[in-house]
């Protein structure tokens, strides 16, 4: 298929040494953590001291000072391709849509306490914007920061948080003026052991099964006033500049995850005999493997050309949004035609095509539904 030129030579050798540390330290893990419903925090301390996490934290914060986003779509592009998606959600929230929140605009104190832990595993992380009556309408959020002065109290509930249950810490979105609408909306980092700050039990999801995702509550939680993310009122306009990323590391993990499955079925449509003769050598099995090569072939060439223009700082919400649209849409095609090559063994567990076929659908929904994606494409298109 298309060569691809998006690496240089030295990007190339931190893409080899990713890939063996994947083979190593996630791929014999993974059957364990999807029976324990999450990623162990042994991992997360093993990837901190590979140096795979956060690479973009700055050296006087304890990270590597990559600023380069290449290096973090080789991370995550080669988790994707192990096949394991618990993994290749978890560790591209934590470094690249966490991460960025208190980067970009936290204060010098939060950096100092938070970011060295992070780049560790120490501090595992999440962001909280979801709610049960607020979805992909964030400023239909009714969770409270109201200002006491010494503290903002915090009151509300936030759902379908992805690392929600292991994380130590969290990017809250809250409202702090429920009179003022999308100017009414604050960040505040917040931390688990907060008096008041509970944790609902890990949701049994129909796939990511590495990867735990549950229910946040906040009753009367003392937020300190230095733990508020930038300034007051400015929450949803940090969210929009940094959701272009958090889409394109998406769809980043979705081509990832359909090259993967892909790669496993060519192997098994070649190993399975039906009819006295291998699979491959029928012609329905041949034109279906050609039409998703050409999908993900396609696919691959336009996640590598929004990789270059993010770190050209040219990609605008319209084109992460189209990424995430594209790419998550041919990773569950992909993914159900993967499961039916298969036949009877695609719907089983033990088989990646089963695992890549419940994991695949949901990456049409988080990051803001595919609905809404071509809704902001359009708004760019008709401006």
């Amino acid at each position: 298929m298309l060569p691809r030129s998006i690496y240089n030579e030295e990007q190339l050798l931190f893409k080899q040494s990713v890939k063996e540390i994947v083979a190593k330290e996630i791929i014999p893990f993974n059957a364990q953590w999807e029976k324990d419903k999450q990623v162990s925090r042994e991992s997360w301390l093993k990837m901190g001291e590979a140096g795979l996490l956060c690479l973009q934290v700055p050296e006087e914060y304890g990270g590597m000072g990559i600023t380069e986003f290449r290096y973090n779509a080789i991370v995550s592009e080669e988790i994707a391709l192990s096949g394991c998606a618990g993994p290749a959600i978890s560790y591209p929230l934590h470094s690249d849509i966490v991460t960025p929140y208190i980067l970009d605009f936290g204060s010098t104190f939060l950096k100092e306490k938070y970011l060295p832990k992070m780049v560790t595993g120490e501090y595992i992380s999440a962001v909280a914007m979801t709610e049960p009556a607020a979805g992909s309408d964030l400023q239909g959020m009714r969770a409270t920061a109201v200002d006491q002065g010494d503290f903002y109290l915090v009151n509300g509930s936030k759902t379908f948080i992805t690392n929600g249950y292991i994380a130590d810490i969290y990017v809250v979105a809250l409202k702090t003026d429920s009179s003022l609408g999308a100017k009414g909306i604050s960040l505040f980092l917040m931390e688990s052991t907060m008096p008041g700050f509970t944790k609902g039990k890990p949701f049994e999801k129909a796939g990511l099964h590495a990867q735990d995702t549950c229910e946040l509550f906040f009753e009367d939680v003392k937020v300190p006033k230095e733990n508020l993310i930038g300034e007051l009122g400015k929450g949803f306009s940090y969210l929009m500049k940094e959701l272009a990323q958090e889409r394109l590391v998406v769809g980043l993990g979705a081509i990832g995850a359909a090259e993967s499955v892909l790669a496993v079925t060519i192997q098994y449509c070649k190993d399975r005999i039906a009819f006295g003769k291998s699979i491959s050598e029928l012609q329905n099995t041949r034109f279906k493997l050609a039409e998703m090569a050409t999908k993900v072939s396609v696919g691959r060439a336009y996640a590598d050309r929004c990789v270059e223009l993010h770190c050209e700082k040219k990609l605008d919400s319209a084109m992460a949004s189209a990424a995430k649209l594209y790419l998550s849409e041919i990773q569950c095609e992909v993914a159900d035609e993967c499961v039916q090559l298969h036949g009877g063994y695609g719907y089983i567990w033990e088989y990646q095509a089963a695992r890549a076929w419940a994991d695949a659908r949901v990456q049409r929904i988080y990051a803001g539904t595919n609905e809404i994606m071509k809704e902001l494409i359009a708004r760019s298109l008709l401006a």
